[in-house]
């Protein structure tokens, strides 16, 4: 995992693009959105002694987004994982990862990531800086993340906005370090979400 980081963890992933939402704005109003849990994955991918690079994810996990339209430079997010949820698709892996020399989640259940900034870098790009916290560490990272699109969905009577965002932190950076270098330090993450509002709550 490098300075530019990891969600968690995300995460949650916001996304500027001034000219893409304006033309959208009455289909993405300003307001609270969640993340829509049926379309929401944090996954995250390190080198395994060079043959291989592994992808895991976190089943569990809520999001809020606190959507700006006229001013997405404006938003907010933040990210909570149940660190207990990890997911490796190998149950003993998994059960190691859960222990005291990894997330250690008897101690740590939840990671957390808050945002601090955001910045536009394109039409439908951004950066969105923020606090990644992982087994009591807390360190600065950046989500490079794309406005992928918002609209209103009939199905469910809400509005939607959809991100991706990618990252990559060194594990090492949040005490998560065993057995480095020969399994990589650096971890990338992408993250692929959906924030919902119900238009009743408007």
């Amino acid at each position: 995992m490098t300075n530019r980081t990891f969600c968690m963890p995300l995460i949650g992933a916001l996304a500027l693009a001034a000219s893409s939402v304006a033309a959208q704005e009455a289909d993405a109003p300003s307001g609270t959105y969640v993340a829509d849990n049926g379309h929401r994955y944090i996954t995250f991918s390190y080198s395994h002694l060079g043959f291989s690079n592994p992808y895991l994810r976190w089943r569990d996990w809520t999001g809020e987004l606190d959507w700006d339209a006229d001013n997405p430079e404006q938003s907010s997010v933040s990210v909570t994982i149940d660190a207990a949820s990890i997911d490796s698709g190998v149950e003993r892996f998994d059960g190691h990862l859960k222990g005291e020399t990894f997330f250690d989640v008897e101690n740590h259940p939840e990671i957390t990531f808050v945002s601090t900034g955001v910045e536009k870098t394109g039409d439908d790009t951004g950066v969105i800086t923020g606090d990644l916290t992982i087994k009591g560490v807390t360190k600065p990272v950046a989500l490079e993340t794309t406005f992928n699109n918002a609209g209103y969905m009939e199905r469910g009577d809400l509005h939607k906005i959809g991100f991706s965002a990618k990252t990559t932190v060194k594990r090492s950076d949040f005490g998560l370090g065993a057995y480095a270098p020969a399994v990589g330090d650096d971890v990338d993450i992408v993250i692929e979400v959906e924030f919902d509002k119900p238009v009743d709550g408007e």
